[in-house]
């Protein structure tokens, strides 16, 4: 039997505002599809708003201009921040053709007309540096991460990751990274206090070179 996706929180409301509508729709397909279509884990459902949804929606104010998520796979943080964020343009890179299926279905369902959804890995885009912010959920290490999301971001633009618990270590174990690609201003921000029981942790760097 199904798991049941859990009551939309009233902090929704505040974080969404008039985009809510858009937000509802986007999670209740997710509950719906995620699953069978290999976006999500089977245990996700239940806490789909409150672990993934509100956790990549908090991180709104960081972005501006031109956007890139890497690793966009079920849209966690991109099509949540595209509704969060119609002044940006998003461009979700995601390398599997199923995921990329889905975010083009739901960028359309959504009338989102901020999404671009292009089929690559982020090692593999030939734009340039292109984007004013780069941003990733869940993909992989911060060491790892920085290689694939740095080159992508022009001079003076930043990259703005969601990670977890222990960024902090991951910083760390990035040091020589950090060096390599000309990190500025490296800090973590803790965002949702008070409106999440679990906040989200951002790591946040500008591209000084």
């Amino acid at each position: 039997m199904p798991l049941e996706l859990e009551a939309e929180p009233a902090v929704a409301a505040e974080i969404f505002g008039d985009r809510l509508g858009l937000a509802r729709r986007f999670t209740e397909a997710l509950a719906q599809h995620g699953e069978e279509r290999g976006l999500i884990g089977p245990l996700e459902v239940p806490r789909l708003w409150t672990r993934h949804i509100l956790n990549s929606a908090v991180a709104a104010p960081f972005f501006e201009g031109q956007a890139a998520d890497i690793g966009s796979g079920a849209g966690l943080p991109g099509i949540v921040l595209a509704i969060a964020r119609p002044d940006v343009h998003w461009t979700l890179i995601e390398p599997m053709e199923r995921r990329t299926i889905w975010l083009t279905e739901q960028a359309e369902s959504l009338g989102l007309s901020n999404v671009t959804v292009a089929r690559m890995r982020g090692e593999e885009w030939t734009g340039g540096r292109s984007f004013d912010v780069v941003t990733a959920r869940a993909v992989s290490a911060l060491r790892t991460l920085l290689s694939f999301t740095a080159p992508l971001v022009r001079p003076g633009g930043r990259l703005v990751l969601l990670k977890g618990a222990n960024v902090a270590a991951e910083i760390d174990a990035a040091a020589k990274q950090v060096r390599r690609f000309g990190l500025t201003d490296v800090r973590v921000e803790v965002v949702g206090e008070g409106q999440l029981d679990e906040p989200t942790r951002v790591f946040v760097a500008t591209v000084s070179r």
